[in-house]
């Protein structure tokens, strides 16, 4: 899985990759967790959204869904293995043998009658253990299991090879579900004289999830009156007889493989099953498989992963083909008659029987689709009713069947092709099950539905942390800068879950400015890189064109609607003590939790006698924290310059005058680059003028790491909130061993969204239990 992979997603706003997913999971994310090396982070975001993020991963047809969405589709390099990295992200996570728990943030339901309803799901398959998974989420605790065969997983355990799905991989993603509390009971199928909707009722089952499959399979009348004896398979007869001979812990029987050795097999179907009959055949032994179809290529219904290896197993595909006539000799199939089809005008597919041919086989195995054709289970479904296809009803929106306690999904329901399909289906029910449920009990729920997450014990970790007495939620917040521009943006922030934010700095109405374009521009550093890989940015931005009044009422607003959240305003005045006493006393009358000094701007504001003209002496630096702290009670940070010959002694003179801690660093004075017409860029106006201007990102995090170490190592203990190439949960994690309390992103989010605070928490969660964990510590 190269690491160029998945440093070529886009991030894509409003992502295709993730509308074409049947379960909405959230690719962005857990691409950039995988990139931040957040291997937790990128499995939760998976696992959130689907319980079987493992075997979907491995088996899911992503040409058609995710990949077939994805916008570097028709590149050179093409889309992103979006199904590889999920696997990958999985098997990561599944080796660190953790269990899952239920999100210890929602309310404790272990008292509340309506979630202590008996609630049963009648077959152990991808569908069911979705199902089952969220109704343990949302805090059922007597749900119930029931399975026929003596293993689980369903279709994905009995009827995918080995080679695409280990057992393992159910196994664990089951194991996930029964963490929870769901129980499994073997050897009870959906028939008469054992499990019926009618006896769980009588049982006081007060809902019921169907996700049985299509346990029956469809059979040409050609194949009447033969058998495995003469050598004619179905694929639910093959394909579970080589799961059990092949699976390590799928069941306790020690059959051996179908004997096929040096045969020549048929598979009749153009399906994905039809597909695994076939290369299951070959490592049966057989020496020629052909698969042979009704319809065209174009008309086949197997993806296009399935039918690559086939292809390059070296089966023989054989399209326009229907079978007419078994040929057997002495007990055994020896060949079969097959005629032409054709389709018509009416797009009718029609059979000719002028046009035969004769293929030698010993096997056939008829892989043509399976439907419900049991009596018995279909009377152990009654009083559901059915529609046409002797299926039963299903609304797909709800997944709700004629009966309102009764739910299906699956194949079953009659949509369903895929397992992420089923595995949504599942979900879908799961909500619309809780909503049922609760309303017997007089209760509502949310009009759209509110799935619980994937929680493990990572997640219970505190990082929560007090600095300067002030309590942050967690330690990332957002920089003064692009990222804070307007209260609405620190809003959306705040509602994505960042812990603080600084505001754009701000001044007095004398001080206003106005900003020019272009103002940012990427960096050189990152080659030819664009979009989330950029390393640096370069900007020429002053200070927020916003007067102080709108600045002052945003931090009211912002305080009275996020209360957990922290707000700190950024300040800026000349060397004037009466500025600074009356801003910084605005600031704190309208509420914000504490200042941040800017005395670090590296363009623009110096020319004014502000910004770095302050902050590169050390005697400015403490004469004007001395004012501040005379001004007000709350806390304040001095934003110091890298810009400076030594930056310790620019931060003992904001902790002599009184700072209660530093931000550590502005960005760095630079020019990017010289164009070849001897026009630097940015380039403003008819007369291409420019300045130097502020380089930030990845580029400048050695400086901003050694000025953090650097201070820590002079101010023990002192508070130092760091900015300056963060990135990651990883990076943050450096910038804390070097001295750092808090940490200020900016660049990283200009590269992608506010929503990377969900990779940077689950990061820290991660490495920190990881880190206390002996055996994990390595990680």
């Amino acid at each position: 899985m190269g690491r160029r992979n998945f440093a070529r997603c886009l991030k894509c706003a409003d992502a295709p990759c993730q509308r074409s997913c049947p379960t909405q999971l959230d690719v962005k994310s857990f691409i950039t967790s995988i990139s931040n090396k957040n291997y937790y982070g990128s499995a939760k975001a998976i696992l959130s959204d689907n319980p079987l993020g493992l075997t979907c991963g491995m088996v899911c047809p992503t040409s058609d869904l995710c990949v077939g969405g994805c916008n570097l589709f028709a590149s050179e390099e093409g889309p992103i293995n979006i199904g590889g990295l999920q696997q990958f992200a999985v098997e990561m996570f599944k080796d660190m043998r953790l269990a899952q728990v239920r999100d210890p943030s929602l309310p404790n339901v272990d008292d509340v009658e309506s979630y202590q309803a008996k609630v049963a799901l009648i077959g152990c398959g991808p569908a069911s253990i979705s199902c089952a998974s969220f109704l343990a989420r949302l805090g059922y605790s007597n749900v119930t299991v029931f399975e026929k065969e003596e293993f689980v997983g369903g279709l994905s355990s009995s009827e995918i090879p080995q080679f695409r799905l280990p057992y393992d991989v159910v196994s664990f993603e089951v194991e996930l579900m029964k963490d929870l509390g769901v129980k499994i009971e073997h050897k009870r199928s959906l028939a008469v004289g054992d499990v019926t909707l009618d006896d769980l009722k009588n049982q006081g089952y007060e809902a019921v999830f169907v996700g049985i499959g299509m346990p029956n399979p469809k059979c040409s009348p050609v194949f009447n009156g033969l058998d495995a004896t003469h050598g004619f398979l179905n694929s639910k007869s093959f394909l579970p007889a080589v799961a059990k001979a092949s699976k390590p812990g799928l069941c306790s029987c020690k059959s051996s493989m179908p004997d096929m050795q040096g045969s020549s097999v048929i598979v009749l179907g153009a399906g994905d099953t039809a597909m695994d009959c076939a290369t299951c055949a070959l490592r049966c032994g057989a020496k020629r498989v052909f698969i042979v179809f009704r319809k065209g290529f174009n008309n086949m219904r197997a993806v296009p992963e399935e039918m690559e290896v086939a292809k390059k197993e070296r089966c023989e595909f054989l399209p326009f083909l229907s079978p007419r006539e078994v040929i057997v000799k002495n007990g055994k199939i020896t060949g079969l008659k097959l005629c032409r089809t054709e389709q018509d005008d009416n797009g009718e597919w029609t059979e000719d029987e002028d046009q035969v041919a004769t293929l030698k086989a010993n096997y056939i195995i008829s892989a043509f689709g399976s439907g419900l054709s049991d009596d018995k289970v279909a009377a152990a479904l009654s009083p559901l009713k059915f529609d046409k296809w002797s299926l039963p009803a299903v609304d797909p929106n709800t997944m709700q069947t004629s009966e309102p306690w009764v739910f299906c999904g699956g194949d079953l329901a009659g949509v369903t092709q895929t397992t992420v399909e089923a595995v949504n289906d599942g979900k879908q029910a799961a909500w619309f099950m809780h909503a049922y449920l609760q309303s017997l009990h007089g209760l509502a729920v949310a009009t759209k539905p509110q799935l619980p997450r994937f929680f493990t014990a990572i997640d219970q970790v505190d990082i929560s942390v007090e600095v300067a007495g002030i309590r942050f939620p967690n330690p990332f917040g957002l920089a003064s800068a692009t990222p804070t521009t307007s209260a609405p943006m620190i809003r959306r922030a705040f509602e994505a879950g960042w812990g603080f934010a600084v505001t754009k700095t701000y001044g007095m109405d004398k001080d206003l400015v106005t900003n020019v374009s272009p103002r940012i521009v990427r960096g050189t550093t990152s080659g030819p890189v664009f979009g989330p890989g950029q390393s640096s940015f370069l900007n020429i931005e002053l200070i927020s064109e916003k007067t102080a009044e709108y600045w002052c009422r945003s931090v009211t607003e912002l305080k009275r609607d996020f209360k957990e959240q922290i707000v700190i305003a950024s300040i800026m005045c000349g060397y004037d003590e009466n500025d600074w006493t009356v801003l910084a006393k605005q600031s704190e009358a309208a509420g914000a939790d504490a200042l941040e000094l800017n005395l670090s701007c590296p363009h623009g504001m110096g020319e004014r006698g502000m910004g770095l003209a302050c902050g590169q002496d050390p005697e400015m630096v403490l004469n004007i924290c001395r004012w501040v702290r005379a001004a007000i009670k709350i806390p304040f940070f001095a934003k110091l310059t890298p810009n400076v010959t030594d930056i310790v002694n620019i931060a003992k003179a904001a902790h002599d005058g009184g700072a209660d801690g530093v931000t550590a660093t502005n960005t760095v004075s630079g020019l990017m680059g010289i164009q070849t017409s001897s026009n630097a860029w940015p380039a403003i106006g008819e007369a291409k003028r420019t300045t130097y201007g502020g380089v930030s990102g990845n580029a400048i995090r050695p400086i901003a790491l050694r000025a953090v170490s650097a201070i820590g190592r002079a101010l023990p203990g002192y508070p130092i909130l760091a900015t300056g190439g963060i990135d990651s949960a990883d990076v943050g994690l450096q910038f804390l061993h070097c001295g750092a309390h808090l940490l200020e992103v900016c660049s990283a989010i200009q590269n992608q969204d506010f929503t990377l605070i969900d990779d940077y928490i689950t990061g820290l969660k991660a490495l920190l239990y990881l880190q206390s964990i002996e055996e994990l510590n390595t990680w």
